[in-house]
């Protein structure tokens, strides 16, 4: 042995995708379940910076109703927010009946970066921790479905991720400073997660742990993971029959005066195929 870890093969692109039409399928119908049955679902992404908490919670609800399915992404928190209770921006976001809330970072942030950072104390912290099963077993008693995932990196991986925000013109708005500080306080952090799941697992409100070393691995797993944990069946398809159009009834299109968009593509598209014809012949 040469004490290397053997990497996993990773899977194939067409493998994912056909992977993650079928998961989208199910989602479809859990939704659809939700709704009928007025369930309550709250989901929690938490995880290191890089971890793809945003991709996941992206292939997650690519394909449902974002009325449904809503995201909740919270800004840094108002003047006003800070002399809040601490729990009070989040309770208006929780579920209703058929709804199904994600929350991309949660109330947890005071037991990671705030408290890495510095921006709470480490008594908040300590109270923050003492409530949560508390506070979780309240929400779980009134019916809601919790559901908490910590997605997981190893250090190299975090580096390879945050290095390539640079280079990509796509993800360069993700690389933040409080990135390149969390980048430096690596083992800061493993502390503060290993006291977060040791105070806040619970029988009630379990925390699942996902290898995110992968990104398609790790979105199919966490998909295929929650639709095992909320009990739903499939409903009948609609039957929908489309009626006949109306009439035209003497309308005509106008000569439009508005701005159209450039057909930029459709004519590349052309200019390509003429192309192609002449270079067969």
């Amino acid at each position: 042995m040469n004490g290397k870890t053997k990497k996993k093969p990773k899977i194939s692109l067409k493998k994912y995708l056909k992977e993650l039409k079928h998961l989208h399928g199910e989602l479809v119908a859990l939704q659809r379940w939700v709704q009928h049955e007025g369930l309550k679902v709250c989901i929690l992404f938490e995880g290191r910076d890089g971890a793809g908490k945003g991709g996941t919670i992206k292939a997650l609800t690519e394909r449902v109703s974002p009325r449904i399915f809503r995201t909740v992404a919270l800004p840094t928190p108002t003047e006003r927010e800070k002399s809040q209770i601490y729990l009070q921006r989040y309770v208006p976001h929780l579920p209703a009946a058929g709804e199904v809330v994600i929350f991309d970072r949660s109330w947890y942030n005071r037991a990671g970066v705030e408290r890495v950072m510095g921006f709470c104390s480490e008594d908040d912290c300590r109270q923050f921790l003492a409530i949560m099963p508390f506070f979780e077993k309240a929400l779980t008693d009134s019916g809601i479905i919790l559901l908490k995932y910590w997605l997981e990196i190893d250090m190299a991986e975090q580096e390879r991720r945050l290095k390539n925000r640079i280079a990509d013109p796509r993800k360069i708005w993700k690389l933040s400073p409080m990135d390149i500080e969390s980048y430096r306080r690596w083992y800061d952090y493993s502390q503060a997660r290993d006291d977060m799941l040791a105070a806040t697992d619970t029988s009630w409100a379990p925390w699942f742990v996902a290898d995110s070393n992968d990104k398609r691995t790790a979105r199919l797993n966490i998909i295929r993971h929650l639709l095992a944990q909320i009990p739903y069946s499939h409903l009948p398809a609609p039957d929908v029959s489309f009626p006949p159009r109306d009439k035209a009834g003497g309308y005509r299109e106008p000569e439009r005066s508005c701005r159209m968009v450039d057909d930029y593509y459709g004519a590349q598209a052309q200019r390509d195929a003429v192309q192609e014809d002449e270079e067969a012949v």
